[in-house]
């Protein structure tokens, strides 16, 4: 019999075996992989189209963005109201968004209304038209928006670090201009929508509950257009840093807040040190109860949030230190930012508090793997970035094993201020 006298023990997060849940692979008859995760309760699903059609592959500045942007904008046989009407009759929506190296085409719908959408999708990837009144209305709404934006300081810190750590002519360090949304026309999209869309690469990812006939329909849809076909090829960039490496910007000289951006150039997620780092990384910055945080946050009072992260890029990748804080203590609090390197670099990290930390990564991911949708979405950053099957499993075990002495070896690797490009935007 139970003894409810004696409770029961407390079990670390740590202590858990984490499994992600497989995958199921098909390629349809023109070669597109679809990687599928049947599972969960509600007859709900998740449909990705991702083409490798960023920002990377851009032959001018927005030209990949605008392009996304506008897909849904029109086709022969329907306006952008035709198509949104359809996806809304349907209970579904129906989303689009450009990042770096890729761009996609995102669906969350009942199950059951699949067959009826998908044609439409398959319309809008293959007879969009882009109207040149939508991209007209596209124009004039970003520029617009992107007036109001320079007005923040956090904004324009954002885009001035990218230049910094990677060039101007980089796509990571590219940024929007009035000037180039003005110099997009209608001939330039239709040529990138049908090299990159059109004939382009597409990988499908979808979650929930799948109907059984899901290939059938996929590849009715898909598998015979012309994408996959071509290889897509290998563009590269070259990063050119800015050789300056602290900068002090007035954007409003009646500011009252800075935005401060400390930032330096990081491996990939193929790099051995890439978990380990991420490991310190949290407990440097990257959760509440970081060093950062107590500090800067809970002692100092200089501001009301304060984080370090990795940039979430497939090529490069930039360790992040973010914040806003008063103008006048601006200076100090990065003063304080380079103390918690210090103390990292010269102190071992207390068992206790990197166990914290431990518990608190793992909890992270256990949180993901609740659900078809964010465990397909470990699955795509998974195999977006290259990596193999066992990825998963091998940074887990690198966050279980590892050590305070690895956690200072690392510190005494990357936390180093002269390694930092240092930005403040008031």
């Amino acid at each position: 019999m139970l003894d409810r006298r004696t409770a029961p023990r407390i079990k670390d997060a740590i202590e858990y075996n984490l499994e992600l849940k497989p995958y199921t692979k098909y390629i349809l008859d023109n070669g597109i992989k679809v990687y599928s995760v049947n599972a969960g309760a509600e007859d709900v699903l998740q449909l990705e189209l991702v083409f490798k059609a960023g920002n990377w592959y851009e032959s001018r500045n927005l030209l990949a963005a605008a392009t996304n942007h506008l897909l849904k904008n029109g086709t022969t046989h329907k306006t952008a109201f035709d198509i949104n009407e359809h996806f809304e009759y349907y209970g579904a929506y129906l989303n689009r968004n450009c990042y770096n190296e890729t761009a996609t085409i995102s669906l969350h719908s009942l199950s059951k209304h699949l067959p009826h959408l998908l044609p439409v999708m398959r319309e809008i990837i293959c007879d969009s038209v882009f109207p040149q009144q939508e991209l007209d209305i596209y124009r004039q709404n970003s520029k617009q928006r992107l007036q109001v934006n320079l007005k923040k300081c956090d904004f324009v810190s954002n885009r001035l670090i990218d230049e910094y750590l990677f060039g101007l002519d980089h796509p990571y360090g590219r940024y929007s201009t009035a000037a180039a949304y003005d110099a997009l026309t209608r001939e330039q999209l239709l040529e990138f929508y049908d090299t990159y869309y059109v004939n382009g690469h597409l990988d499908i990812f979808v979650a929930g509950k799948l109907p059984s006939n899901l290939f059938e329909l996929l590849n009715e849809n898909f598998g015979k257009l012309p994408l996959n076909r071509n290889s897509t090829s290998e563009i590269k960039h070259v990063i050119h840093p800015a050789t300056q490496k602290k900068y002090r910007v007035t954007n409003d000289s009646k500011g009252v807040q800075g935005a401060i951006r400390i930032a330096s150039h990081f491996p990939n997620r193929h790099h051995p040190d890439f978990t380990g780092a991420q490991v310190l990384n949290t407990l440097f910055g990257g959760y509440f109860g970081s060093r950062l945080m107590s500090n800067i946050r809970e002692d100092k009072g200089y501001t009301y949030g304060i984080h370090s992260y990795m940039q979430n890029h497939i090529s490069e990748s930039a360790w992040m230190i973010s914040t806003e804080a008063g103008a006048e203590v601006c200076e100090a609090t990065i003063e304080e930012v380079y103390r918690e390197m210090e103390t990292l670099r010269n102190e071992p990290v207390a068992e206790d508090e990197l166990l914290l930390v431990k518990n608190y990564l793992i909890g992270t991911i256990l949180g993901d793997l609740d659900g078809p949708f964010h465990i397909i979405g470990r699955w795509k950053n998974i195999i977006l970035n290259n990596l193999d099957d066992q990825y998963f499993n091998e940074s887990v075990n690198v966050i279980k094993d590892i050590n305070t002495g690895k956690i200072q070896e690392l510190a005494n690797k990357y936390l180093h201020p002269e390694r930092f490009y240092e930005l403040v935007v008031v």
